[in-house]
């Protein structure tokens, strides 16, 4: 089953760019252009699509794992929708969903044992935040965005779905 979810949302769209950037269609690998950003973020959208359409109509797998496909591929068409007005991070997009759903069961479940989850999460979050903007890759607010993207859509969707 992971095997399944890393090649369909991470092999091939890897494998995909590495195609783009093999002829010319990106110029380099940061796509440090919003133009650049827009061709493989779609085709990234379409393949979270449908793997998600997949994992949901054709296999009897656990509704939580369904609906964490849903809301990553929520985040990543709200993502390529953005970038078509706004270079915001995808990283943080991505971080901050996972530190939103860490968030989401420790408040859940009240337990201590996702105390050094949240801490990991928090210190990734700005770490990686800070190497973003170390590499000049972006901006304070595109950070940000990306940040506040992820988050929100991760926290209130989990948060509904788990009460």
């Amino acid at each position: 089953m992971i095997l399944l979810i890393a090649v369909t949302t991470l092999l091939i769209p890897m494998l995909s760019i590495i195609g783009m950037k093999m002829t010319a269609t990106i110029r380099s690998y940061h796509m440090e252009t919003i133009q650049e950003r827009i061709l493989p973020f779609s085709m990234v959208s379409i393949f979270y699509l449908i793997t998600t359409y997949f994992f949901q109509a054709r296999l009897n797998v656990d509704r939580l794992l369904v609906f964490t496909l849903w809301v990553m591929t929520v985040c990543i068409i709200l993502l390529t929708l953005i970038t078509f007005f706004w270079k915001i991070s995808a990283h943080l997009t991505g971080l901050s969903g996972l530190l939103a759903f860490i968030l989401v069961l420790s408040i859940k479940y009240n337990t201590e044992i996702l105390l050094y989850p949240l801490v990991g999460a928090i210190l990734l979050c700005g770490a990686l935040g800070t190497a973003r903007l170390y590499l000049n890759a972006h901006r304070p607010l595109e950070i940000l965005g990306g940040f506040v993207l992820g988050f929100s859509v991760c926290f209130t969707s989990y948060y509904y779905f788990l009460l």
